[in-house]
């Protein structure tokens, strides 16, 4: 058994299968999951676990070089969207509408589907590199 880092197996296997540009979904509870990507099914009950602390894990255990919202959560979400601005201040964010960024998320290795029942609390990491 690991003794520390992330203990889902199915998370630590994508994370280290990641490559430069690749990307991977932290999404809702609604996110709707394109045919053929993976899900990944964190979900236990609304709101566990929750965005936060499924994004701030994640930006802990791997090298992003972008993160990509929809536009809409700087209204609809607006402390989500502070989190996510803070949380990767050192990376560019960009803004999507919705819609786009639904289309997106269809280029993802996985979407990791968390209890979140907020409105757009949905991103997408996009895998930078060590060197």
């Amino acid at each position: 058994m690991k003794k520390h880092g992330i203990l889902n197996s199915h998370l630590a296997k994508i994370l280290a299968d990641l490559g430069h540009t690749d990307k991977i979904v932290i999404a809702d509870a609604g996110l709707p999951v394109p045919d053929g990507v993976l899900k990944i099914d964190l979900s236990l009950k609304p709101g566990v676990p929750g965005f936060k602390d499924v994004t701030e894990l994640l930006a802990e255990e791997m090298v992003v070089e972008k993160v990509t919202a929809a536009s809409e959560i700087k209204t609809a979400n607006p402390q989500i969207a502070n989190f996510i601005e803070n949380q990767f201040k050192k990376q560019p964010v960009d803004y999507l509408s919705h819609e786009e960024f639904k289309q997106l998320t269809k280029e993802a290795k996985a979407i990791i589907r968390t209890g979140e029942v907020t409105p757009y609390a949905n991103c997408i990491l996009q895998a930078g590199v060590i060197f």
